[in-house]
């Protein structure tokens, strides 16, 4: 959803604190830029560090793997000032997101650009977030689409 203020732009709508050096960011606006291949420390690979980032983050992002869901799960590699669909999370958490799902009818998401690159990764959101400490009965998780 943009605005004539946000067109074109990224802009941070919400900030929320995820442990003591993270946090979890609301965007709207931007181009829509996504990430080709999963980072060197992409969360969703299964070989990436456990625990990067606290579980209170994935509690945060859980959202973007709910039905019908139109945020999507941002690279935190690409920061908030030049913000990026994660590939880990268009490859594995995004066939029920609303959001992903227009982007690909509109024609701004070519899917065949996005590659795994032959790495390993969780199957869900909710696998991830609970291979990164949040309890798998936490409410948070039970909306999340496997």
């Amino acid at each position: 959803m943009t605005d004539k203020k946000t067109k074109g732009k990224a802009e941070i709508v919400l900030t929320r604190p995820a442990g003591d050096n993270h946090q979890v960011v609301r965007i709207v606006g931007g181009q829509g830029s996504y990430r080709k291949k999963p980072c060197a420390t992409c969360p969703w690979r299964r070989d990436a560090e456990i625990g990067a980032f606290p579980a209170e983050a994935y509690r945060h992002s859980a959202h973007t793997a709910y039905d019908m869901a139109k945020e999507a799960f941002s690279c935190h590699e690409s920061g908030a000032t030049k913000p990026a669909a994660c590939a880990g999370f268009l490859l594995k958490g995004s066939v029920h997101n609303l959001g992903v799902r227009m982007k690909l009818h509109m024609g701004t998401l070519d899917m065949s650009k996005v590659s795994d690159d032959g790495l390993d990764l969780y199957d869900s959101y909710r696998e991830m977030a609970i291979a990164n400490g949040v309890d798998p009965d936490e409410e948070v998780l039970k909306p999340c689409r496997d």
